[in-house]
């Protein structure tokens, strides 16, 4: 018989007031790959942070190699063949990628040879199509460059036990074919690797075992014949889910948002956005597909206020908001969700209620120069109520809060001040597919109140199910643009690399 990797027995982790994970039993087996699913705040996270020494079990033990092993820091698990990447990135800001792979290396002694760790770092990104450039700052990069600095950092030390959640969110379909083909071969050569994904049709694809965590607690688990999808999400939210979305196309309104040649620098004072020309209407939900890096975030930061435009005009309603300051974008009815929610979009140390007062500090939170905490405390309940986030109170740091609830938080306070446009970006990343469902009827609530929408997304699925038209980004630029009845995986998928009709790269 077969010896597992890892055996994880009994862990049982107490946080103040909660218990993440009780008695949990989990096997890992050299040449399998096996999936970790639940929903936000199920546990998994916490298990494989135990796993990776970020975390002490309060309860119970883990065997690497049939021997019990007691993890000091991640160095420990790093140097037992363990490696992650996490939700939250692990990453050094001010360091250079090149610099935050390598910060664990325990080969080399007190010499390392600069050239050929690029070296290694670009080879590597060059063939597990995870290109990013070793020399730049990681504070100079997307939240999507950053997930595979991560991937890189994991692969460039060799682990045996490769922990993944969600590596595919930014990818193109082709790069996801690709990292499964990958991690297939790193299966078959022994490796133990844990997919933790929401995306069940990739777990049906690649996984040969899948563990189902609720509430802490494993509800069931299955082998890959075993496997069928109803079954998964039973034990997974307890209830059926919609697969399909009804949406109303036909009753967009007028042209609200205009876009003419609007460029932008990135934040490596290079060009991040390129001459973009846009049109959005009222109530019609504006798909943006591409992988992250490719001009997303500098669009959405030049229509939120905070990235100044170097040429162009952006006309709201008639309005020419052209290099306006955030607040004037805030009064004029925009919104926006920002793909980093612990960065940016929300301040970790502070609790749910300030969280949710940050956004109207200044209006209905406030009474001259004194904040009417019981306005703002009535408001963050009904956000946690409505949008169903999980949380121990709102008096906690938001940082102690899962992804997923997180991202809850966020766009429940967005979508609270009643905007006439929402930028969204990535709204559904690292959410289990309850809360995925929930937020996507939010959007398509707003669509039908004629709120302009513009959603940014890796997922050609969710495009498809919510948008009305699609417009894809390549190296600052839309490549291309389609209505959502003509959407075509392969060509579209070829854009988001880059490639054109006439068969050559993009500018």
């Amino acid at each position: 018989m077969t010896l597992p990797l890892i055996s994880m027995r009994q862990i049982t982790k107490r946080f103040p007031g909660v218990i993440a994970n009780n008695k949990i039993n989990l096997e890992l087996y050299p040449g399998e790959i096996h999936a970790l699913l639940g929903e936000n705040g199920s546990g998994k996270s916490t298990l494989m942070s135990i796993l990776t020494g970020l975390y002490k079990p309060t309860e119970g033990c883990i065997m690497v190699g049939g021997e019990e092993v007691k993890f000091a820091s991640p160095a420990d698990a790093i140097a037992s063949g363990i490696g992650m990447v996490h939700q939250h990135f692990k990453l050094i800001e001010s360091f250079t990628v090149a610099e935050n792979i390598v910060l664990s290396q325990s080969k080399g002694g007190f010499l390392l040879k600069p050239e050929q760790i690029i070296a290694d770092i670009e080879s590597l990104g060059e063939k597990y199509g995870l290109q990013v450039d070793p020399r730049a700052y990681v504070w100079q990069l997307g939240v999507g460059e950053k997930q595979r600095v991560e991937i890189l950092r994991m692969l460039y030390h060799r682990s045996r036990v490769l922990i993944l959640d969600e590596p595919t969110a930014v990818l193109t379909p082709q790069e996801t074919r690709e990292l499964f083909v990958n991690l297939r071969k790193m299966a078959d050569d022994g490796c133990a690797v844990v997919f933790i994904s929401h995306k069940l049709n990739e777990v049906e694809e690649l996984a040969d075992r899948v563990t189902v965590l609720r509430g802490g607690c494993v509800t069931g688990s299955a082998a890959k014949e075993d496997m069928r999808r109803d079954k998964l999400v039973q034990m997974m939210i307890g209830r059926e889910v919609l697969n399909t979305y009804e949406k109303n196309c036909e009753h967009c309104g007028e042209v609200v948002l205009q876009l003419e040649q609007v460029s932008a620098l990135n934040d490596m004072n290079t060009v991040g956005l390129n001459n973009v020309r846009l049109a959005v209407r009222a109530g019609e939900i504006y798909g943006i597909a591409g992988v992250s890096g490719n001009g997303q975030r500098e669009l959405a930061e030049v229509l939120a206020g905070l990235r100044p435009s170097m040429g162009g005009k952006i006309v709201f309603y008639g309005q020419d908001l052209t290099n306006k300051k955030p607040k004037e974008m805030i009064e004029a009815g925009i919104s926006y969700v920002p793909e980093d929610r612990l960065g940016m979009g929300l301040v970790p140390n502070l609790d749910s209620v300030n969280n949710v007062i940050l956004k109207e500090y200044d209006g209905k939170f406030s009474k001259g120069w004194r904040i009417r905490r019981e306005a703002a405390i009535a408001a963050t309940k009904r956000i946690v109520e409505d949008f169903d986030v999980k949380l121990g109170s709102i008096f906690q740091p938001v940082k102690m809060m899962s992804g997923g609830n997180l991202q809850k938080l966020l766009l429940g306070r967005e979508i609270a001040a009643k905007p006439k446009l929402m930028i969204v970006l990535y709204p559904v990343r690292g959410l289990d597919i309850g809360a995925i469902e929930a937020v996507h009827k939010l959007l398509l609530q707003l669509k039908e109140e004629q709120t302009a929408i513009i959603l940014v997304s890796e997922e050609l699925e969710e495009i498809a199910k919510l948008a009305d038209r699609v417009g894809v980004m390549f190296a600052g630029q839309i490549l291309g643009e389609f209505p959502v009845s003509e959407m075509d995986t392969e060509k579209i998928g070829a854009l988001m690399a880059g490639i054109t009709e006439a068969g050559g790269a993009g500018v």
